[in-house]
């Protein structure tokens, strides 16, 4: 099968070789859990319990705060211990739910009951998803109940299940598909319940041939499920080069998926769907890779949200070395940290500890005019230019350029001979656009 990609983008070393070879690893939470109320995209939940309540695996401990947000889940049972700001991976403090673990783990009932998903109506399987707090697990957390109830079911012609995982170092979604694919696949038919005329994508990149071979073999009696194989290439995972690559649409900052006809998940949220709908089980765990050169024994671990960083590096066996940066992600997007006292949600997807920082030991120059980044962005845009704009401050010019159309996928920083820090200006003027939107609006 022919292998499909995109304009622009570029070749990172993707350090996938440390974490890809051994089974995901499952443990348990040692300290205190803890639920920050803001783990997705939209308003923050709201707490449902008060300190001192006894909570069940499964049991709602927050209810979405408007209908676009999401319900929060606890992962253990155990006491409510206290409800206060806790720090989060940004660096931003929110109010969380922290529960002490009674490590007995009594469920609700109902807990992992089977259902069968041809007997639900639209309406049941999209209400259990809801109901599951499910969100966007590739690392944009947006609600999933909102992005499977389009305004025309009719006009879904694509489902795509993402699985590039393009980021590099990540492992996660390369394990989920080698050791979970039937999860997958009954994700996928969940999904195609909900829209008759769709057809279901799987894309893979060309780098984890096994995952192509395996999933293409067991969808092979599937006739509305394909494996789109991908070629190697970063951002081949991002929402809009994954879109263009398996179907040759296109999409911008003003559409959404579904104004082309497409609904996209990536691999861990399409499992997510289908323990929802399948298994009456909500989203109560991540699986994260936690890798780099300064960590003993890279891995891949199955974890109960609310579990704390330092913990996971615990079961990876601990330093080699003091690292020099932490990022919580991979090292194109993430975000660096300054602490690990925080915890894993449902949008945790790595732990990338580094023994040197070398981005922060090389000094930016001036721009030579070379034009990599105009090649590398894969919205085809003009980094050099907009960032003039940007460091000027100046929203408006940004936006006439097209500024909004960047994503921050980071490729014009790594291919930039300058070191200049594009991608973090392009964030700041980003944040300042919306952020004028949204007052002009109020």
């Amino acid at each position: 099968m022919e292998k499909a990609t995109f304009q622009g983008g570029t070749h990172p070393y993707d350090g996938k070789e440390l974490s890809k070879s051994l089974p995901i690893k499952a443990v348990l939470p040692k300290g205190d859990l803890v639920y920050p109320m803001s783990q997705h995209i939209g308003a923050p939940a709201k707490p449902v319990v008060s300190v001192g309540d006894h909570v069940l695996v499964g049991q709602r401990i927050a209810e979405a705060g408007g209908f676009v947000s999401a319900n929060i889940c606890s992962s253990v049972s155990g006491t409510v211990k206290a409800i206060e700001p806790r720090l989060l991976v940004s660096g931003a403090v929110c109010p969380a739910i922290v529960v002490e673990n009674d490590h007995e783990y009594k469920a609700v009932e109902g807990f992992g009951e089977q259902r069968d998903y041809t007997k639900l109506s639209k309406e049941e399987i999209r209400k259990y998803v809801q109901d599951a707090g499910v969100v966007g697990m590739g690392g944009a957390g947006f609600p999933n109940h909102v992005k499977i109830t389009p305004q025309d079911d009719s006009k879904i012609d694509y489902v795509l299940v993402n699985g590039a995982e393009c980021e590099p170092y990540l492992t996660s979604d390369y394990r989920v598909m080698l050791e979970d694919p039937e999860r997958i696949i009954g994700g996928v038919k969940v999904l195609l319940r909900l829209f008759e005329n769709a057809k279901g994508v799987i894309g893979i990149e060309d780098n984890k041939p096994d995952c192509i071979e395996k999933l293409t073999e067991m969808t092979k009696d599937e006739p509305r499920i394909t494996v789109q194989p991908l070629r190697t290439k970063y951002p081949q995972g991002a929402e809009r080069t994954l879109i263009y690559a398996c179907t040759g649409r296109k999409i911008n900052s003003s559409m959404l998926p579904a104004d082309a006809g497409v609904v996209v998940d990536n691999i861990d949220t399409v499992v997510a769907i289908y323990k929802a709908v399948c298994e009456s089980t909500p989203l109560i765990r991540r699986v994260v890779t936690v890798t780099g050169d300064a960590i003993k024994e890279p891995r891949n671990f199955e974890v109960k949200t609310g579990t704390c960083y330092a913990e996971l590096i615990d079961e990876a066996g601990g330093f080699t070395c003091e690292p020099e940066k932490i990022v919580s992600g991979g090292p194109m997007m993430g975000m660096a940290l300054y602490s690990l006292e925080v915890p894993v949600t449902k949008t945790s997807s790595a732990l990338l500890c580094m023994s040197k920082d070398e981005v922060a030991a090389m000094a930016p120059t001036a721009c030579i005019r070379c034009g990599r980044c105009v090649e590398a962005c894969p919205s085809n845009l003009v980094p050099q230019k907009m960032v003039e704009f940007a460091e000027r401050f100046d929203d408006e010019g940004f936006e006439k350029i097209g500024g909004m159309e960047c994503y921050e996928c980071g490729s014009c920083t790594y291919v930039c001979p300058a070191k200049r820090r594009l991608t973090q200006a392009f964030k700041q003027a980003r944040k300042s656009v919306m952020d004028k939107r949204r007052n002009a609006k109020k």
